[in-house]
């Protein structure tokens, strides 16, 4: 018990000061735009000023277990929400299914799709397959765990696209084409192309290219090119298949298959050195060769890469 004489401090009497309802308006739409659509939608039954809140974020996550799960909703969403623009959007099922002909999922997120480019959403991600792609407005194009069919990656129609990321895909193209890509990041995927995948982005300043499997992709000039950083996983198919006895071919004769003569001025016969040689920075990783990952990291422009070659 407290001593005689002291009265006992009351606690301080609860207010509506920094409760969430006190955001602004804007806050709170960019704070709902976190939240996966169905969600969103209903904090509309928290109160008066939360009614219509969720009809005007600046994102929609449209995320479940299968696309049939949300149709309705979201064709009550497409109606109902305001003609607000989108800063981003998020499209992920952990079950999709576009083989089946009597199926609707590739047609209804094909809609949604659409509505999101009529919004002027600039940062699309998508974890499933869609169809092409164009946007006046779209800057960031997220790809995850989708196949990449031969339409979907001219981006021509694409004029604002500047980051490009491309994560454990198949990519079932034979060219990868933007003129206004600025930074480019291709992880973790794969090809069964018996040709390889051309990259065209001459305004490119970064790239990324990492754990390719399948026959290396060839890049094409990149004039402006800043930095690059490539790693060669042991599952390239470019690897010399004379390597197990100790000697590699390189590029001086047609010994193996694998290795392909390299002229001296970097001509188009050089798969990686001719697209990424001006780069300030260039870093390139290899496990195969001196030891169980063997790291060369360079600084400067042409001349100095191709003494290092």
């Amino acid at each position: 018990m407290p001593p005689s004489g002291k009265e006992r401090k009351s606690a301080p009497a609860v207010t509506a000061t920094g409760h969430i309802s006190d955001l602004p308006d804007q806050t709170l739409h960019h704070v709902l735009s976190f939240l996966p659509v169905q969600v969103a939608a209903q904090t509309c039954v928290l109160a008066r000023r939360w009614r219509h809140l969720w009809k005007s974020t600046t994102g929609l996550r449209i995320v479940g277990l299968q696309v049939q799960d949300l149709r309705k909703f979201m064709n009550h969403l497409l109606v109902l929400r305001g003609r607000t623009h989108l800063d981003t959007v998020e499209i992920k099922f952990d079950r999709y299914d576009d083989d089946d002909d009597d199926d609707d999922d590739v047609r209804y997120v094909n809609l949604w799709t659409r509505f999101a480019v009529m919004w002027k959403v600039r940062v699309l991600t998508l974890h499933i397959l869609i169809g092409n792609i164009v946007s006046q407005h779209l800057v960031t194009l997220d790809l995850h765990s989708v196949a990449l069919p031969k339409a979907f990656l001219d981006f021509a129609r694409c004029p604002q696209l500047v980051n490009l990321k491309i994560d454990d895909c198949f990519i079932n193209v034979n060219k990868i084409s933007s003129c206004s890509l600025k930074h480019l990041s291709i992880t973790g995927c794969r090809s069964d192309l018996d040709f390889r995948v051309r990259v065209s982005a001459p305004g490119l300043v970064s790239l990324e290219l990492e754990d390719f499997i399948g026959i290396t992709p060839l890049l094409e000039d990149m004039a402006l090119l800043e930095a690059a950083c490539v790693n060669l996983s042991d599952r390239c198919k470019d690897v010399c298949l004379n390597y197990d006895s100790g000697v590699f071919c390189g590029a001086k004769d047609n010994t193996c298959k694998n290795c392909v003569p390299i002229s001296d001025n970097c001509s188009s016969d050089c798969v990686l050195l001719g697209g990424i040689s001006r780069a300030k920075h260039l870093k390139l990783i290899s496990e195969i060769g001196k030891g169980p990952n063997h790291e060369v990291e360079m600084k400067g422009h042409r001349d100095q890469i191709m003494k290092w070659k």
